[in-house]
């Protein structure tokens, strides 16, 4: 049954995942159920959509991921230039 509201979330999803996380999780898990993906269906594609985005950290909680990444200059030059 795809959930009306953010606050219909589980616990475990509201506890964890900050709430940008959690907006994403409701919509991905509405399109998903929507499409006629069965519940757990539904749940795994949300929480795939959020770990695009987010990560788990030591703490349990789940934290935006770094832009970037390693390698990435700055200065948008290559090397030796």
């Amino acid at each position: 049954m795809p959930y009306q509201t953010i606050d219909e979330l589980p616990s475990d999803v509201k506890e964890k995942l900050p709430q940008g996380a959690q907006q994403i999780f409701f919509a991905a898990y509405q399109s998903a159920s929507s499409d006629g993906l069965s519940e757990e269906g539904a749940y795994q594609v949300a929480w795939n959509s959020v770990k695009n985005s987010y990560e788990e950290g030591n703490d349990g909680q789940w934290h935006h991921k770094p832009e970037g990444g390693a390698g990435v200059m700055s200065t948008g030059t290559m090397p030796g230039n």
